[in-house]
């Protein structure tokens, strides 16, 4: 008998895409002097709206901007002053919370299952973790005073959420922001500056600049900047380090990551089967900690590829609006592309593909939930970054063989370990060279934790006491 489903779409009616956007700076909505891009909706191919494109012009008034408010108010305000506009702002983000998931899924891509329970939540929770700071650095163990002005360029994949991670411990120091939002993603960094308006944040203490490539270059290569913050790819990585080197520039990158997830054959299996599906893809895989290397001890590896297949069956693809989808619409045809051509390579090389069988919608960019066995070390698909739901599974006998292995990648983001025995997972998470290693769960967060990379996966920590290091001096 085959079960048919009832779609349950949320109401795009709680938003309102406004149909150009200019930029936000000193506390107002003002033009670009140059052109404007399209917003389009990954799901539909949809057209959402214009946006300004910032110039090196522009970014520079807004770094005017954020100076005049960090020396005349923001950074001599007592922090318990600081922390009112935090807290007020998380809670805006609570009673705008419908409002802001809706508009994540329709201009990312994501489920609103997602965005509606963990994207929006998180991001308030993170405004209301340093808003509890914001009066007691002294406790911090990093300092009191605040560096000036920070320059912070976020991505597509986490667009709220990445925000929220900038900028609330930048405003809990006492410094100023100067934001760019990924040019595929602007559109809840927009209504975030409305938030701001609306919480009633001086003026010049968070300004948000649209564009690509070179409006980010602009900001971060800025001479008025003190601080660089960047997540994204590795390569932009790299070419940031590049630009501020020689400067006095304080710099924190979160970079891309080819996690392990590691089973071992005491895992509890079926609660592992869930971690390496919410590890790979949980935002369709649009996640630089995402466990997209599956190790798993030879003995049970049969077994956990049959659960893992029948539970892949049951993953429900399409419209990011239908509270009942598990995995939406991939973010731009770029991206869909670089999945492709590499998923093609694990073919070419000998690796097996399988896809779980659904229909795809006719509109938009799409890619199945996809697995490949068969696949060594000496695979690209085991080496690079595919930033995508595909996930390359290999096999260890011995748990130094799985330490091995799953050190064995210019990246040290993340891992899973899965397993019953306590000492093995204390031994796994000294051994592995990775900033976050998770136990018997995957893709759990918190914004009193800290999080970030080794190696090719970036330096500086993000979140909690540790995330306030790079915004005191």
């Amino acid at each position: 008998m085959v079960f048919e489903y009832a779609p349950a779409p949320e109401s795009r009616a709680i938003v309102d895409i406004k149909p150009s956007y200019g930029l936000f700076v000193n506390g107002e909505f003002v033009d670009a002097h140059g052109p404007s891009f399209k917003s389009i909706s990954p799901s539909t191919e949809e057209v959402l709206a214009e946006v300004a494109e910032a110039d090196e012009a522009d970014v520079d008034l807004a770094v005017k901007a954020a100076r005049r408010a960090h020396s005349r108010v923001w950074g001599q305000m007592p922090g318990r002053e600081r922390a009112k506009y935090l807290f007020r702002i998380a809670r805006i983000i609570q009673e705008r919370g419908r409002e802001l998931a809706v508009l994540e899924s329709i201009d990312n891509g994501k489920p609103i299952k997602e965005t509606r329970d963990v994207d929006v939540p998180i991001a308030a929770a993170h405004f209301f973790y340093y808003a509890g700071w914001a009066d007691k650095l002294e406790y911090s163990g990093h300092g009191t005073g605040s560096i000036g002005v920070a320059g912070q360029v976020i991505p597509w994949n986490f667009p709220l959420l990445m925000l929220s991670w900038k900028i609330a411990p930048a405003l809990a120091c006492g410094n100023t922001v100067v934001l760019k939002p990924a040019e595929t993603t602007p559109l809840t960094a927009l209504l975030f500056a409305e938030i701001c308006q609306q919480a009633d944040l001086p003026p010049g203490v968070v300004n948000i600049v649209t564009g690509a490539g070179e409006t980010g270059r602009a900001v971060v290569s800025h001479p008025d900047v003190d601080k660089v913050a960047f997540t994204g790819s590795t390569e932009v990585g790299k070419a940031i380090a590049r630009a501020v080197a020689g400067s006095d520039k304080r710099v924190t990158l979160e970079l891309g990551g080819k996690a392990a997830n590691i089973v071992f054959d005491d895992a509890p299996l079926d609660q592992a089967v869930e971690g390496i599906v919410n590890g790979i893809f949980f935002n369709q895989g649009h996640v630089c900690c995402a466990g997209s290397r599956l190790l798993v001890q030879e003995s049970v590896a049969d077994e956990v590829l049959a659960r893992l297949r029948r539970r892949m069956r049951t993953l429900r693809v399409g419209d990011p609006l239908d509270k009942n989808t598990d995995v939406g619409a991939i973010n731009s045809a770029e991206q869909l592309a670089k999945i492709r051509a590499l998923s093609e390579i694990g073919e070419q090389e000998g690796a097996e593909r399988w896809s779980a069988p659904c229909e795809l919608p006719d509109h938009g960019f799409w890619f199945p939930p996809t697995i490949f066995t068969g696949v060594t070390q000496a695979h690209r698909i085991a080496r690079e970054e595919i930033f995508g739901p595909v996930l390359s599974v290999l096999t260890f006998r011995t748990p130094s063989e799985a330490i091995e292995k799953a050190n064995n990648t210019p990246y040290g983001l993340s891992a899973g370990v899965w397993t019953e025995k306590g000492s093995r997972i204390l031994k796994m998470a000294n051994a592995l060279r990775a900033g976050v290693v998770w136990a018997n769960t995957f893709n759990k967060f918190d914004p009193s934790s800290p999080f970030g990379g080794y190696k090719e996966s970036g330096y500086g920590r993000e979140g909690g006491r540790h995330g306030l290091e790079a915004y005191l001096r």
